[in-house]
């Protein structure tokens, strides 16, 4: 059994998760890395063109990196496969799994198009079940790796959006899902050696975004010359496990940039900024200063 450490990083065929596993392959983790395309081409922009990368081209980027990838295919809103997907990691590495990310979600093909929710189709919810429930389903079965062990990060990719009004109401309902999930695993995991994190990812550099710049250029031109490559949120991650104020840190919802800053991570040797004061703040775990 190796001695790298485990992580696994759901949704990581591209995009953010790609780049958060890619991250984590810089640090010599083993990476399990799940996501539903096999074969380039399934999944589409926003303009409609074919967006590259699989969950197997993911794995072969973590070993070129100097870490350990293992590519599974599978559909977070099947409850067995992802059931799965823990029996394997828990079976491959003697029960040990260090860092979930949960970033699996659903994205709707109208989700950054300007109209109101009802004229979208309603397929635009279905990132409440890819996206808020599988972050919840992959939360418990994790949670019956790390807690016998006494350690484990659990974080959920959010944003801004769980604050203030961005790609419709099922979008920021789910992002503010993922933060409630933190806030309160953490009152579960005290004492257990597990914490939960939430995180607000700046704009990423992802095939996507780079998409959305060219076809709303008036929208993500400015804010994509500010994004953060995606790998620098799993050494955030990484920092935060190891963090001696770890503990405290649980259950916070957290910005990306600013954590980083105190925590000593930079990305790619350059400061982010946590576009605070134009998106919202965060909550906390201080239930007073939230509810």
């Amino acid at each position: 059994m190796s001695d790298r450490k485990i992580a696994l990083v759901t949704g990581a065929s591209r995009g953010a998760g790609a780049g958060i596993a890619r991250g984590f392959g810089e640090m010599g983790y083993k990476v399990y890395v799940t996501g539903r395309t096999v074969t380039p081409g399934n999944a589409k922009g926003w303009d409609g063109s074919v967006l590259p990368g699989t969950v197997s081209e993911t794995a072969a980027k973590i070993n070129e990196l100097g870490g350990e990838g293992v590519p599974i295919v599978c559909d977070h809103a099947d409850d067995a496969q992802v059931a799965r997907l823990f029996e394997q990691i828990a079976d491959e590495n003697g029960g040990k799994l260090d860092v979930l990310v949960n970033n699996a979600a659903y994205m709707h093909h109208q989700l950054i198009e300007k109209m109101p929710f009802w004229e979208k189709d309603l397929d635009a919810q279905k990132i409440l079940d890819v996206g808020l429930r599988s972050a919840y389903v992959a939360s418990w079965h994790a949670a019956h790796l790390m807690v016998p062990r006494g350690s484990g990060c659990i974080a959920m990719t959010s944003s801004f959006g769980a604050t203030c009004y961005m790609h419709g109401p099922a979008y920021g309902a789910q992002k503010a899902g993922l933060d409630k999930l933190a806030h309160d695993m953490e009152h579960d995991f005290r004492g257990t050696g597990v914490i939960a994190v939430s995180l607000w990812l700046g704009m990423q550099l992802t095939e996507r975004a780079q998409i959305s710049a060219k076809t709303h250029p008036e929208q993500y031109e400015q804010m994509l010359a500010m994004a953060e490559n995606p790998e620098f949120s799993a050494h955030v991650i990484d920092a935060i496990d190891r963090a001696p104020n770890r503990d405290d840190l649980s259950g916070q919802t957290l910005i990306v940039a600013e954590i980083a800053k105190e925590l000593g991570i930079s990305d790619r040797g350059n400061e982010r900024i946590s576009h605070r004061e134009m998106l919202g703040s965060p909550r906390t775990k201080n239930p007073a200063a939230i509810y």
